[in-house]
């Protein structure tokens, strides 16, 4: 334990100790002495603090300052009734401050007490009520502006984190502001207690147990009670001060002091006007003019320096701006700031403008957040922040996506038209602009809004613009997500592991494999739209596996084999697998013409002998298309990754599956045969 934690352990020890033991009349005026400092201490640094937050722990120290002053006065209250000597503090403030004259004293004790209770301490106490209010309400919007501004690539995903916590944790401090200011409203209440109790104890305690007269009794006992609910009052002020401060802060770059002179002194002529308004109450009035000349005067003179200041600043900082950009031209960094390649961006013509503008209605934005949530829990993935911003070389209904700098895919939209898609394919039974949609390349028609009941009516499925650019969104990025996930993002999946697995990941990386290999695998189960959101199982097989191959291919193989399970139920969906298979003449030409090298196995086979398997699969994909059924090709698992090698470029959505990934309780049922 730290000497600042020990150090504040004892100061509550002492102030419960204040509360049950008797303490020497020297000591009690020390400790008067540091109450007054502290209270100082806190409203100096309420002054200088530019936002609440910085000052977090007010709400509590508030609680153990206020603690700490009811047991002084539990303590002088015990000395002033006891033996009539409540220190030399007390007494001076009896006697000297308010020059020993008891009523004087009451008069400026009640004062004290009223500014403190009815100005300061209640209009605190509202001012927190409505500011934990209205920051409890504002939470939600302030989340979703953080979500947009990471959306559009303004912040990090590290500089949103802290915005989150810095909202949460306003939330938190006005809330308990709102319960602190309760303990300053009840300390003034107690201060009026306690003087009345040791003013009316005090006299009976002087009468009866010491023998004085009345006169006396009430003199006597008078001041040590003025004297003590003075020296209480002016601390208590200063910390309802501070309170009021605190909460009455307006989100600020500067302290309390700067913006005063920035602000209040921001329109010089008014300094002028004001110095007139001061001369002439000495000339008109009998006001004594010694008092407003030089005052008139030395407004006049400060507004005539602020309105030199301005001037003068503009043309520093012209001049400064100046050499500062020709600095920056001048710069290497401001050419490499230029390399800079978003991972995801989304352009659009300036017609599209209201898609993403949420004044205009947009939900563009709060689309994207929830997109990227959707396949973080499909793919395993973190989707990297996709950069939005409109670009006038697009056609005006225009727009693109782009991956690391590469254009994907465009598309066009028309925000007040409805896009249908007929069920049947081509259909003429309602009229509209036709077109394709873009996600999945099927004919569709731009309809108006007065044809979106009727185009329901038979049978199409209408969509509303937004729709339409979040799908195709969608789709885009689950199909290019291998891309997506380099070096940098798997460390981020591996340190995210290790929280939760950390012998695994200690058996897997850095070795036997490094971080690029794990990216390999990875990538390649993207690829073929495997998810990798099973960590725990992939690691678990990398590193039974590892040890024994670093080819990537064969580790791939060996991963989606652990992964049967998963890759069963994203294509059984409960019901039986119909599926293409390979014929045993098709795998061994495969299997012949695989060439191993000292840099992995790949594929070699007569182009003649390709194409004819690639003719006989199409023509299996076809047939399958026309039954609404969805081709799938199984395989042995020996050549399973050679038959992706072969056919992904003609058929990239297809899914090619070996035995080993199906489940065995699965129903296979084979509609075709590729044949060699």
């Amino acid at each position: 334990m730290s000497a600042k934690d020990l150090s504040v352990l004892l100061g509550v020890i002492l102030i419960v100790a204040m509360l049950i033991i008797p303490f020497p009349p020297w000591l009690l005026s020390v400790l008067i002495i540091v109450n007054i400092s502290l209270a100082l201490l806190v409203l100096l640094t309420t002054m200088n603090m530019s936002e609440p937050l910085q000052f977090s722990i007010f709400p509590s120290l508030l609680l153990i300052l206020t603690l700490f002053r009811l047991a002084l006065n539990v303590s002088t209250t015990r000395a002033i009734l006891s033996n009539g000597n409540a220190g030399s503090v007390v007494k001076t403030f009896g006697d000297f401050v308010v020059g020993g004259n008891v009523i004087v004293g009451l008069v400026v004790f009640l004062i004290l007490v009223v500014i403190q209770f009815i100005v300061i301490t209640k209009g605190s106490e509202r001012v927190s009520e409505v500011a934990a209010r209205f920051t409890l309400d504002a939470m939600p919007g302030k989340q979703m502006s953080i979500d947009a501004d990471l959306n559009a690539g303004m912040i990090s995903e590290h500089e949103a984190r802290e915005r989150r916590d810095k909202i949460s944790r306003e939330a938190d401090f006005y809330g308990a502001m709102d319960g602190a200011s309760k303990f300053v409203k009840g300390d003034a209440i107690a201060g009026i207690i306690i003087v009345l109790i040791n003013l009316t104890f005090g006299i009976i305690i002087g009468m009866l147990q010491q023998g004085m007269p009345i006169a006396e009794a009430a003199t006597h006992f008078s001041l040590l009670t003025v004297g003590d609910g003075i020296v209480t009052q002016i601390p208590a002020l200063l910390i309802s001060t501070a309170t009021g401060i605190v909460v009455t802060r307006a989100a600020s770059e500067g302290n309390l002091g700067q913006d005063i002179t920035s602000q209040l002194f921001a329109f010089p002529k008014m300094l002028y006007i004001t110095a007139a308004t001061i001369f002439l109450l000495g000339l008109l009035t009998p006001i004594n003019d010694i008092y407003t000349f030089p005052l008139a005067g030395l407004l006049a003179f400060g507004g005539y320096m602020m309105s030199r200041s301005p001037e003068q600043n503009k043309e520093q900082l012209q001049e400064i701006e100046e050499e500062i950009q020709t600095d920056e031209m001048k710069s290497p960094e401001s050419v490499v700031n230029l390399l800079n390649v978003d991972p995801i961006e989304f352009e659009f013509g300036y017609g599209l403008i209201p898609l993403a503008d949420t004044n205009q209605g947009g939900d563009l934005l709060d689309r994207i957040v929830m997109i990227r949530r959707q396949l973080a829990i499909e793919l395993g993935l973190v989707i990297p922040v996709v950069r939005i911003r409109d670009n006038i070389q697009l056609q005006p209904n225009e727009y693109r996506l782009k991956i690391k700098g590469n254009e994907l895919a465009r598309g066009e939209l028309l925000l007040d038209h409805y896009l249908a898609m007929s069920p049947g394919g081509e259909d003429d039974s309602i009229e509209g602009i036709d077109t394709i949609e873009p996600s999945f390349g099927l004919p569709a028609k731009w309809i108006t809004e007065e044809m979106k009941e009727q185009a329901e009516i038979f049978g199409y499925t209408v969509v509303d613009p937004p729709s339409v650019v979040s799908t195709h969104i969608t789709e885009l990025i689950k199909a290019n997500s291998h891309e997506l996930l380099g070096r940098q993002e798997t460390k981020q999946l591996i340190d995210h592991l290790k929280e939760s697995y950390p012998i695994l990941v200690e058996e897997v990386t850095p070795n036997p494999l490094s971080v690029g290999e794990v990216q390999k695998v990875l990538a390649k189960l993207l690829k073929e739209n495997v998810s990798i959101r099973n960590l725990p199982i992939i690691f678990e097989t990398l590193a039974d596996f590892g040890k024994v191959t670093t080819d990537t291919d064969l580790l791939t193989e060996y991963v989606r084999q652990a992964l049967a399970r998963q890759i069963t139920s994203q294509y059984s969906h409960g019901e039986s697998l119909k599926v293409v298979t390979f014929s045993g003449k098709a795998e061994k030409l495969i299997a012949d013409g695989i060439q191993q090298t000292e840099h992995g196995n790949f594929l070699s086979i007569d182009p003649a002998a390709s194409q004819t398997i690639l003719e006989s699969l199409a023509s299996q994909v076809e047939q399958l298309s026309l039954m609404e059924q969805t081709p799938i090709v199984l395989c042995s698992p020996a050549v399973r990754m050679y038959v992706r090698q072969l056919t992904e470029r003609y058929f990239p959505q297809i899914p090619i599956l070996s035995y080993n990934e199906l489940e065995a309780n699965v129903e296979v049922q084979s509609v075709g045969v590729v044949s060699a």
